[in-house]
């Protein structure tokens, strides 16, 4: 039983350790499917700092679409110091920005995917609008 008490005031101890060096980082979110603009936003507003990885180059980068996130804690060897650096505040975000749905000429997540699917339901909503307002335009004192 003395065996089970030390071992479990052992790990509290190195779990106690382990927060205090490495710290606690920005708070977790997810932010898949948001803008990277609004991403962004998000992560600076909680005092995070964003850190990218890009796919594509169909879209400007605020409009990328955040496919994956992670908050990291880790420790960085400073240029200037002998110590190491606690870093908590970054948050790595990958994004698509290779455009909302594939076509036979532009990349993009398979129409199969949710995702895809989504984006083209979307793209197509809007075309419909568009041509409807165009066709107002064009045929007037009707």
């Amino acid at each position: 039983m003395k065996h089970l008490i030390v071992l479990g005031t052992c790990a509290v101890g190195a779990m106690g350790l382990s927060t205090a060096l490495l710290g606690t980082g920005v708070a977790a979110a997810d932010y898949d499917g948001q803008t990277y603009a609004d991403a962004a936003a998000a992560i600076e507003e909680s005092g995070g700092t964003p850190i990218i990885a890009r796919v594509g180059s169909q879209l400007s980068q605020d409009e990328c679409i955040v496919t994956n996130s992670q908050d990291h804690s880790y420790l960085r060897d400073p240029s200037d110091d002998v110590y190491v650096l606690s870093v908590t505040d970054e948050v790595r975000l990958n994004l698509n920005c290779a455009g909302g749905f594939a076509t036979a000429t532009n990349p993009g997540a398979s129409v199969a995917s949710p995702a895809g699917r989504e984006a083209r339901a979307a793209a197509e909503e809007a075309a419909a609008a568009e041509e409807q307002e165009l066709a107002e335009v064009s045929t007037p004192d009707e």
